[in-house]
């Protein structure tokens, strides 16, 4: 195995494991007022379900850039190419984006999502405007992926 293919796996891997750290730790913080709204009104459960469950998309954009790299780099197949370690790190470099991002945008994502939960408490016909909230910092993870996946198919 050359050194740019490990490289390129540890961009991989550094991709999901940020990401969905992020993930992990903002639908940990959203579900932890989520439990304490359910506790005292059980009838809202659904809504902010989908509120606790909306950080998690991070630790999804991670994995697909990690097997989008995997995948380009033939090392799914069992076969990985041979990409030079400049080429390596053009791989790692194209998994930092979604990788610092997931982690960040997560976290705050799951902050937001903990805030819109309470709201959901105090007035149940507010989760559409929570959802919308806790949306909007959903956006800079998309364009976090949108510029991993543009370094990715630029590398030659």
């Amino acid at each position: 195995m050359t050194q740019g293919i490990i490289i390129a796996a540890f961009g991989a891997a550094i991709c999901a494991l940020l990401s969905g750290i992020g993930s992990a730790v903002g639908v940990q913080i959203a579900g932890q007022a989520a439990a304490g709204v359910t506790s005292d009104q059980p009838d809202l459960f659904g809504k902010v379900l989908v509120l606790q469950a909306l950080p998690g998309t991070q630790g999804i954009y991670g994995f697909l850039l990690a097997v989008l790299i995997l995948v380009q780099t033939g090392m799914i197949s069992g076969a990985p190419h041979s990409i030079s370690v400049m080429q390596g790190w053009a791989y790692f470099a194209a998994a930092l984006p979604i990788a610092v991002v997931g982690l960040l945008s997560g976290i705050a994502q799951g902050k937001t999502a903990a805030a819109a939960i309470h709201m959901t408490g105090k007035d149940p016909d507010s989760s559409a405007k929570g959802i919308t909230m806790t949306a909007l910092v959903e956006t800079y993870a998309i364009l976090a992926l949108l510029a991993s996946i543009l370094i990715l198919f630029s590398i030659k």
